[in-house]
């Protein structure tokens, strides 16, 4: 739905579509889990299909996003595109992707994410392009970032934030910054947050 959107000239739609899918992704391990989907069907490689669907939804589709619906430097756009799905690649192809508290090692390709940062803040393209360069790169750091569903300290409250953020990101895309500027504040707060929370374990490492 979110490739039929975007074919269909409809940012809005595909990044609602987007968010659905990061939804979706957020509980269906703990469901397949919950109800011993292995047990019964144990031929079925379900991390298999997880990567697939989650390379499409965090990676492929929101990097056509960028390119079609984001402003990028002149004959910088296809290196973009470039840029995003060869690090994306890498970063489903690492086996070290999760530290044993279960954060991401490494920027985790989520690039559907970043999209909606662009569309809502509307970056210069120079900067646009600068980010996705700095992204990628993380992607090969031993950078944390956080799993809010899978990181058990503070998960309540990480779940909650990350509803907020939700909650407002959706708002800001429905409408614009100067119509919502509740829904900014909100999201900026999350968003900090976020950024927190990883630098914080981060550091932890660079200590230990």
């Amino acid at each position: 739905m979110a490739l039929l959107a975007l074919v269909d000239n409809n940012p809005v739609a595909c990044l609602l579509w987007l968010g659905a899918a990061m939804m979706v992704d957020a509980v269906d391990g703990t469901l397949a889990r919950k109800y011993e989907v292995k047990a019964i069907l144990p031929h079925f490689d379900g991390s298999t299909l997880d990567m697939v669907i989650d390379y499409l939804t965090w990676a492929f589709i929101p990097a056509l996003f960028i390119y079609f619906f984001i402003e990028l430097p002149p004959y910088l756009g296809l290196i973009s595109v470039f840029i995003i799905l060869l690090s994306s690649m890498f970063c489903f192809c690492n086996v070290d992707m999760k530290s044993q508290d279960n954060y991401f090692v490494g920027f985790p390709a989520a690039w559907n994410i970043a999209a909606a940062y662009f569309y809502i803040l509307d970056f210069p393209p120079f900067l646009t392009f600068a980010t996705i360069t700095f992204l990628a790169l993380l992607t090969v750091t031993r950078m944390k970032f956080l799993h809010p569903f899978r990181v058990r300290l503070f998960m309540p409250l990480n779940i909650a934030v990350t509803l907020v953020w939700c909650a407002c990101a959706t708002s800001l895309v429905l409408s614009s910054p100067e119509h919502a500027a509740w829904a900014l504040w909100g999201w900026g707060i999350a968003s900090v947050y976020f950024i927190g929370m990883c630098l914080w374990r981060t550091a932890q490492e660079w200590f230990d």
